[in-house]
């Protein structure tokens, strides 16, 4: 209020302008956001001048570019892409303007032009003054919304960080954890597109995972990362914004390459842990944005990526951990199981000692009876001891592997699934159709840990006239406002084979998934 008065004191302004002028300052002072407190400063400065049209524009020189209008369509405003420079003249019918300095905040020069005054007349030394005392008053204003702004971003980034760790670390993010960094920074940022390239050095990277964008594995193969503004930012460890992606001579057009729109301004951030860059973040956006507005303290994005890299390397670790865990029970039941057979087999060993020197027949038969079906009883829990303790096999066992995905899913939930085969499903590794048929049980069963709640869920895996993946349970159905980026790329793998993907789901009635694809042979060509 002190600043807006003292730049009119000695002024005679009329008793109503005065009015609009302090009750301008007013509305300023209350928690308006800054896109609101833009709108009351644009409104304001037009109603106090008397002047039809208004602009705030952002910029200086040929980078000036409109913020909030008054008076004007969202065309007209859509056609101010050339301001002159500095006050510069807007088209006006009376020719009557008037241009003043507006300060947006540090290193960032606004301006707002006046146009067209209600009774036809050019703009006075009076109009210039009291519209320079809203300006004053408009900077301080801007500086605090500013800075609420900038503490409730920076509250919003550490609070995602936090669940980022959360989520990373629990035990359905195994095959997912890049997905997930990607779809949380996409989401905080406000970004169009986000995707996560990673590998075992800069000079070898392959894209991970994209949020934003259907996902399609043949191309995300084929992007070359070798000369890209990821590659440097895994060099330098240090964060890079380009003003236009599509146009930049070093990047890699992920969102073009995916059919998606001409990338614009993008962010890349390095996911920096304490063994080094472990992997890339970038960001991108379709209209004609600021990165710098993603965050205006630059260390949020920074210091977010590195919480997610240090999420991941503490994953890893945690799954290594549990990896050598189960390896030392197995090493111990093994013992145990070798320990037992031999003290078994020794004691079928004396029984039919024993039994060679019965005279009876009818004493002999039944004691080999009984040592036939002890010999039994223990090849059958070899056999079922050996199955559990063996290891991971790549593409050998189809089974087993599926057992461990629904294993691992039955650990998160509060009763153990079902789990039926049919046909001969050992057939599936030999193909290339086994990724594809864990990827589709790892999506539906982390669909049932998060939304089904359900007491009952049943896995099928089937080989016959196709294969055939059905998870059904009886939740209560998934919501509505459930994204489906999971599912979308669960039927891509369908439709890349000739397949199909349904999924019904209805409210306290249960969801079923059921995934189809012809049999390798079926599939002409």
């Amino acid at each position: 209020m002190r600043i807006a008065t003292q730049q009119i004191d000695g002024l005679d302004v009329e008793p109503d302008r005065w009015h609009l002028l302090l009750d301008a300052v007013v509305t300023m002072a209350a928690d308006l956001s800054l896109e609101d407190l833009l709108g009351v400063i644009i409104e304001a400065a037009a109603d106090i001048a008397r002047a039809r049209h208004a602009v705030l524009v952002v910029g200086s020189g040929t980078r000036q570019r409109p913020l909030v209008a008054h008076g004007l369509t969202d065309e007209e405003v859509a056609q101010l892409t050339e301001l002159p420079e500095g006050f510069g003249l807007l088209e006006s019918p009376t020719g009557s303007y008037l241009g003043v300095p507006v300060g947006l905040g540090e290193k960032e020069p606004g301006t707002l032009f006046l146009t067209d005054k209600v009774d036809g007349t050019d703009f006075t030394a009076h109009d210039e003054q009291i519209v320079l005392a809203l300006a004053a008053a408009a900077e301080v204003a801007i500086d605090n919304a500013r800075l609420r702004e900038d503490a409730q971003r920076r509250e919003r980034w550490l609070a995602a960080a936090a669940d980022l760790t959360t989520a990373l670390l629990r035990p359905e993010a195994d095959h997912n954890a890049l997905q997930i960094v990607a779809d949380r920074t996409r989401e905080l940022a406000g970004a169009d597109v986000a995707w996560v390239v990673v590998g075992p050095d800069p000079a070898h990277q392959v894209l991970q995972a994209v949020s934003g964008l259907p996902a399609d594995p043949a191309v995300m193969d084929k992007l070359d990362f070798t000369r890209s503004l990821e590659r440097c930012v895994a060099v330098s460890g240090r964060p890079l914004t380009v003003r236009c992606l599509a146009e930049h001579p070093r990047a890699v057009d992920v969102a073009g390459a995916l059919g998606g729109p001409r990338a614009g301004p993008a962010l890349v951030v390095p996911l920096r842990s304490a063994i080094g860059v472990e992997g890339v973040v970038g960001l991108a956006w379709w209209n004609d944005v600021d990165p710098a507005d993603v965050s205006r303290d630059p260390t949020m994005p920074m210091l977010f990526a590195e919480q997610a890299a240090l999420a991941l390397h503490v994953a890893r670790a945690r799954r290594d951990q549990q990896r050598l865990a189960v390896l030392e029970d197995r090493d111990r039941i093994a013992r145990d199981l070798h320990d037992l057979v031999i003290q078994r087999l020794f004691a079928i060993g004396l029984e039919l000692q024993g039994t060679a020197g019965i005279g009876d027949a009818e004493e002999m038969s039944r004691r080999l009876d009984t040592t036939i079906e002890e010999i039994d009883v223990t090849i059958r829990d070899i056999r079922r001891t050996i199955f559990g303790l063996r290891a991971k096999p790549d593409a050998g066992d189809p089974r087993a592997v599926v057992v461990e995905v629904v294993e691992r899913a039955a650990r998160m939930m509060r009763f153990h699934p079902t789990l039926e085969f049919r046909g001969p499903v050992r057939l599936l590794g030999a193909d290339d159709l086994l990724p594809d048929v864990l990827a589709v049980l790892t999506e539906a069963l982390s669909n049932a840990v998060r939304h089904a709640h359900s007491a009952i869920c049943a896995v099928e895996v089937s080989v016959g006239d196709g294969v055939t993946v059905r998870v059904s349970d009886d939740g209560r159905g998934m919501p509505d406002d459930v994204q489906e980026s999971g599912l979308a790329n669960v039927r891509l793998r369908a439709e890349r084979r000739g397949g199909s993907l349904t999924v019904s789901s209805a409210k306290d009635r249960g969801t079923s998934l059921l995934w189809w694809v012809p049999s390798p042979d079926d599939v002409p060509g």
